[in-house]
């Protein structure tokens, strides 16, 4: 009996490597086909993401390359992170299919809707941090450089920096999806979340000042958002249980 039981677990989680390999595959082998279709455009999407860097240089400021090599890979690392982006929402789906099996069925509905919103969050955020954050810090930076000094940067190093900052700023617009997850897997509660609230508001300034350049006002960029964030999550976590408590009393 226990080695027929030992049998269909070794059974059992080789099928589940499987299929984890299966979801790897269609994963990778999406982001790898959008990559070979947008390759022709890799130097126009890197003058495109260099932008708001260009837009805050004097009047004929350039970026430059150390490497030899960084001309000809830079651009094709922005044409890499632009299919990944563009497959996100499959690749999303790939991992919340992998885990479906072990939720139960009312779990299971939520699939869609958190795969859409948290791409939707992370592009939000990416646009945000884009759009609003990189001309103040850019500004910031060339306007404070001392006298005599001339910026030039990089392109490698700008790439990785503005990496990070897409991370950071993508990640934080995650927050109201990991508030609603939290509740509805039973971590915690809307009454509690509202309880720490105060060290929650702090956490914020804290990771604000830690991933982001130290000027004060990119730091309160993250930081204002990562709270509205938070409240826009308790906000929903109240909805979805009222909308549960209402479902579950009998008429």
């Amino acid at each position: 009996m226990g080695r027929h039981l030992d049998m269909s677990l070794q059974e059992n989680f080789i099928s589940h490597l499987i299929e984890l390999r299966d979801r790897l595959l269609r994963a990778g082998l999406a982001v790898g086909l959008i990559f070979i279709g947008i390759v022709p455009w890799a130097d126009r999407l890197f003058t495109l993401l260099a932008q708001p860097m260009l837009a805050q240089l004097p009047k004929g400021g350039q970026m430059i390359a150390t490497a030899v090599t960084t001309p000809f890979f830079v651009p094709l690392k922005v044409a890499a992170l632009a299919a990944l982006l563009i497959a996100l929402p499959w690749v999303l789906y790939q991992a919340w299919a992998f885990v479906a099996p072990g939720l139960y069925a009312n779990e299971k509905r939520l699939i869609a809707p958190l795969v859409i919103s948290s791409t939707a969050l992370f592009f939000l955020g990416m646009a945000f941090a884009y759009f609003l954050v990189f001309p103040v810090v850019f500004g910031f930076m060339v306007n404070y450089a001392p006298q005599g000094v001339t910026v030039m940067t990089d392109v490698d190093q700008y790439l990785t920096f503005v990496l990070s900052m897409f991370v950071a700023f993508g990640t934080a617009f995650e927050t109201p999806i990991a508030v609603v997850v939290l509740v509805k897997l039973g971590v915690v509660t809307v009454e509690k979340l509202k309880e720490i609230r105060p060290y929650v508001i702090v956490g914020a300034f804290v990771v604000a000042a830690v991933v982001t350049p130290p000027d004060v006002l990119s730091q309160i960029m993250l930081a204002v958002p990562l709270c509205l964030l938070y409240e826009i999550g308790i906000f929903v976590s109240g909805f979805l249980r009222r909308q549960s408590t209402e479902i579950a009393e009998p008429r």
